[in-house]
């Protein structure tokens, strides 16, 4: 039976990469022969399944042909390269005057459309661009490739996600998937703490959803799923905006995880960057936030598809800002794609990633945990002093959001935020930027749901909720670790990943957690100029906000909208009750804007 065994052992040696070969070829036979069963039983419940297939052969197929043929493909499109080097000099003034018309044409037929406030988002995004550049570390060295294709790149994908109806539906659907999937986190926690975990939200919600996320990362890292990812993220930023693999590969990463988490990535190149790579590094990580933390603040009730596009939107940007900011004055020493080798992970099998994730989250959900009791703590007796101060001069109302509003109330608006709604976004952009995120996310998740809920506007000359519009422009705005408190967490991290650089990286954190704000904001912009005007409030809410006052409101398109969805419903009755969601007041003022006939009115 040892012989036997042995010269089993010696066959299977022999021929390990034929087994392993017929192996992979019966898993993939069986799930071809599923997903084919699949579609043909059903394919519009079949098409998620579908679409993952396609998008894996096809990226198995590239991936094969690179590797095989990539010296025979790079010599095929060299005439062409070696052509446009040669034209180059006009071909780059065509380019510009093209890009100049493009947008000329855009602002003509498409912003200027949509309304003032599209254009104004237009202007801060000019506006923050011809900031950085008034405040770049060396302003007559700025490369202008890397800036104009981050911020093309960043337009190219908000218009993707949020104009076309295929990006749309593909990020919301996203969007959906991970609500749900993060959703199998309440049963883990409804076995430790209860069938009550839900009273104590925060705690037993939220936080246990940053353990199962940290988890399916770790997985997901050991089988080398986010290594490719990030390596095709990287390899496209780079291309298209021609930065260094080192800065590409960390800005794609920072989409999925953390900003100390992402370095890691490219450690054994850390010490030999340039000062403009570390600070393109460092900005990446303010103006992203990682996976886990997503899951969080799609717990909350912020909408997922708008956190994912803004994850996306916000890595080109971190790029542009960062070579506006601080551009490359050096030569970079790593340049070839094909040097740059990403770290594995030291899990021995899925099972042991798998615990490692769950054993990684617990520093990451203790931290927030009592970041978010020391700040909210600090937070109540800021507030408290400062209305103690305001007192003395008859304002009790002065608190720490408020003077955050004022603060930021100017880069609000020129986000595009409604102006009504900018002095709230500014509070929560103080306290994202002296705080953090969380804090933010938690008072602009109570804002939506208060939206929701309905009711007046307006209490004791307070703004209860925002409109939709600047909801989704705080959402991007706020998308980023861009905080003192994180300022601290960067420069500990990097420090101890590459000792040597430890007072290049205190030297530029802070001009990078500012490059971070601003790129954070630019996405905002974007989002701004790209959102489509939607119905802000239900039509019963909006009409008796609208006639509820002593001023006969000026017609706008929402209110003649919703004057006819009024008068539309009762057309298939022969008589109309008062009351319901409706008041009295809404159907004298509808009477009057569309003047109706007797019938009706």
């Amino acid at each position: 039976l040892e012989k036997k065994y042995h010269k089993a052992c010696e066959f299977f040696k022999k021929h390990k990469t034929r087994i392993h070969y017929a192996i992979y070829g019966i898993l993939t036979t069986a799930y071809l022969t599923v997903t084919i069963a699949a579609c043909s039983l059903n394919f519009q419940r079949a098409l998620p399944l579908f679409i993952v297939t396609v998008v894996a052969i096809f990226f198995i197929c590239w991936d094969f042909l690179i590797a095989k043929y990539e010296h025979k493909i790079a010599a095929f499109f060299s005439p062409g390269e070696r052509l446009l080097e040669r034209q180059w000099f006009w071909l780059k003034w065509l380019l510009c005057t093209v890009l100049v018309i493009t947008i000329i044409c855009w602002l003509i037929f498409d912003t200027a459309k949509k309304g003032s406030r599209h254009l104004i988002s237009f202007g801060g995004l000019v506006m923050y661009v011809l900031l950085m550049f008034i405040f770049s570390k060396h302003p007559t060295r700025i490369a202008w490739r890397p800036v104009f294709s981050g911020i093309g790149m960043q337009f190219i994908l908000g218009l993707l996600f949020l104009r076309t109806r295929v990006g749309f539906d593909v990020f919301n659907w996203l969007g959906i998937q991970i609500q749900a999937f993060l959703e199998y986190s309440d049963t883990g926690a409804k076995f430790v703490f209860g069938e009550k975990y839900t009273d104590h939200l925060f705690a037993f919600k939220v936080l246990p959803v940053v353990v199962f996320f940290s988890t399916v990362m770790s997985m997901l890292y050991h089988i080398g799923f986010m290594q490719w990812l990030i390596g095709k993220v990287g390899w496209i930023m780079q291309i298209f905006m021609g930065t260094t693999p080192v800065e590409s590969l960390v800005a794609a990463g920072n989409i999925f995880v953390g900003q100390t988490e992402s370095p890691l990535l490219v450690k054994p190149y850390l010490p030999y960057i340039t000062k403009s790579e570390l600070h393109a590094v460092m900005t990446a990580g303010f103006s992203t936030i990682a996976g886990s933390v997503l899951g969080a603040y799609i717990s909350f009730g912020v909408s997922a598809s708008h956190l994912l596009t803004a994850s996306v939107m916000s890595a080109p940007a971190s790029l542009a800002t960062s070579k506006l900011f601080w551009p490359e004055t050096e030569k970079p020493t790593v340049t070839l794609r094909s040097d740059l080798q990403t770290t594995k992970g030291e899990a021995k099998n899925l099972l042991e990633a798998a615990s490692q994730g769950a054993s990684t989250s617990i520093p990451l959900v203790a931290n927030i945990a009592v970041n978010l009791i020391a700040f909210l703590a600090l937070l109540a007796f800021l507030d408290s002093a400062l209305s103690w101060v305001g007192n003395l001069f008859d304002y009790p109302q002065l608190n720490f959001e408020n003077i955050c509003a004022y603060l930021f109330m100017p880069f609000s608006f020129m986000m595009g935020v409604d102006w009504d709604d900018s002095f709230i976004v500014g509070g929560l952009l103080g306290y994202k930027t002296f705080f953090n995120e969380f804090v933010a996310y938690e008072r602009l998740s109570k804002l939506i749901h208060s939206r929701e809920k309905g009711g007046s506007m307006y209490v004791n000359g307070v703004k209860q909720y925002m409109t939709v519009r600047s909801e989704v422009i705080a959402t991007y705005a706020l998308c980023g670790f861009a905080n003192f408190g994180s300022l601290g967490l960067v420069i500990g991290g990097l420090t101890s990943i590459a000792p040597s650089k430890k007072k290049e990286i205190a030297g530029g954190a802070f001009r990078a957690m500012i490059a971070g704000t601003i790129a954070c904001f630019m996405t905002a912009c974007v989002a701004g100029m790209l959102t489509v005007p939607v119905l802000e409030v239900p039509c019963s809410i909006l009409l008796g906000n609208a006639f509820n006052f002593t001023d006969f409101p000026a017609n706008s398109t929402e209110l003649v909208e919703c004057c006819q969805q009024l008068f539309s419903s009762v057309h298939h009755s022969q008589e109309i009750f008062l009351g319901g969601n409706y008041s009295l007041s809404s159907w004298k003022g509808c009477c009057q804007i569309l003047d109706q006939s007797s019938f009706h009115c």
